[in-house]
């Protein structure tokens, strides 16, 4: 029996696992998006991929009714749900439905993919908040979560790559490319011009 109860507090007196939650941002280029949800601290893992749509085995090719996104894997215990929507409410153009930044059409539209009634209702009053604050209508539509494919192996962490790839700078490594295209669409420049010292850019290099 003393063994027993023994091995109960033991078992009681382990420290106990936060299990991770899951938020599905689309923000124009998975890529950046991707970086910018990697820096935020309590972020343990992101997945490039293709949300919202109803035909099987969309590709990059061929995604209609899809829009690029992210599903981001977090610790609560580090970072809130609410911190990550409003985070990522400050890396987008919220006011345009069109596309983001150099990115055009449906497959680039912002959008929340939420996985449960309370992170609905989380990323709803947040779009609220930042309306208000912005006092302009935004484009970003709050979704219940239903279909997320992985994008193929090579856009995985692309800004991080290592690979070279032919472009018009020339045979560079992926993370040039990346930082090349970043810089070429004015994602920056255009996230501080409306969010001014709220905007969040830390996909641009290091954590902020």
């Amino acid at each position: 029996m003393r063994h027993l109860v023994l091995l109960v507090s033991l078992f009681l007196a382990l420290p106990t696992v936060a299990r991770a939650e899951t938020a599905v941002f689309a923000g124009g280029c998975f890529w950046c998006v991707e970086s910018d949800m990697d820096h935020i601290k309590g972020v343990t893992s992101t997945i490039s991929g293709y949300a919202g749509g109803t035909e099987p085995n969309p590709t990059y090719r061929y995604h209609v009714g899809y829009v690029e996104a992210v599903r981001v894997e977090f610790d609560p215990k580090i970072v809130s749900y609410d911190e990550l929507v409003a985070r990522f409410l400050r890396s987008i153009d919220v006011t345009d439905g069109a596309g983001q930044f150099c990115d055009r059409g449906p497959s680039y539209t912002p959008a929340i993919f939420t996985t449960t009634p309370e992170q609905a209702s989380s990323a709803a009053a947040a779009v609220a908040k930042a309306t208000q604050t912005l006092g302009k209508k935004l484009f970003v539509p709050v979704e219940a979560y239903t279909t997320f494919t992985d994008a193929e192996d090579y856009h995985q962490n692309y800004y991080l790559g290592e690979n070279r790839v032919l472009t018009r700078f020339g045979w560079i490594k992926q993370s040039e490319a990346y930082e090349y295209y970043r810089e070429a669409c004015g994602r920056e420049q255009r996230v501080r011009q409306i969010w001014g010292d709220e905007a969040y850019t830390a996909g641009k290099g290091g954590a902020s």
